[in-house]
């Protein structure tokens, strides 16, 4: 784990990556991080996120500045400015359930190909998907998701780059942190190797690339 400031952070992402963004409505969201973006103009990026939050918060603010080319969530309902540019084919969007979002995340990180669930069967999320019969019960192939950069945000991280979230924050930071190859880390506070007690470590120090320095 090396630590950097945000500015040399954010120089790393080319345009056009595939990026990660942890956080649920802004929530355990890395505000720096995207606020960097929007300054170095990064474009075309293609995002994994939760939700497209709202307008001038968290991920909303990439849309906001016209820098997404697409975007794979589980909704866009709170923000008519990505539904706006959805409908002008400025922003490709791919509409995923929740849980299964997640579990593609997870498929990623832990190296499978996909999962098999049965949220879609029989409705227009089929479409153009495999499917496999278990025990007389049909099921959609997920495939897996990975991402070039995940941009995490964490309540502590160590000087080793172990982190640990602060209760709902924590949503999909830990299996981002998984499924791309490169993670980059912004963190509330971060503190001597020790003060995390080793149970409460959710996001192992390996999984950690780059942590953003504080300032």
């Amino acid at each position: 784990m090396k630590a950097i400031p945000v500015e040399d952070a954010v120089a790393m992402i080319p345009d056009g990556a595939r990026v990660m963004i942890g956080g649920f409505m802004g929530v355990g969201t890395p505000e720096r991080l995207l606020d960097e973006i929007v300054r170095q103009r990064k474009s075309k990026l293609r995002l994994i996120a939760n939700d497209a939050c709202l307008p001038g918060k968290g991920l909303g603010k990439l849309i906001d500045a016209e820098l997404v080319a697409s975007l794979i969530a589980s909704h866009i309902g709170l923000n008519p400015k990505a539904q706006q540019q959805m409908m002008a084919q400025k922003m490709a969007i791919e509409l995923v359930p929740q849980g299964t979002l997640v579990e593609r995340i997870r498929a990623g990180g832990s190296g499978l190909g996909g999962v098999l669930t049965p949220t879609g069967v029989g409705t227009v999320v089929e479409e153009g998907k495999a499917q496999l019969e278990v025990d007389g019960k049909k099921y959609l192939v997920e495939t897996a998701l990975h991402a070039d950069f995940a941009l995490i945000h964490a309540f502590l991280a160590d000087y080793l780059g172990n982190l640990s979230y602060a209760l709902t924050a924590r949503n999909f930071n830990p299996v981002m942190a998984m499924a791309a190859e490169t993670v980059i880390v912004t963190a509330e506070n971060i503190v001597p190797v020790g003060l995390i007690a080793p149970d409460h470590v959710v996001t192992p120090a390996p999984l950690v690339d780059y942590l953003v320095t504080q300032g």
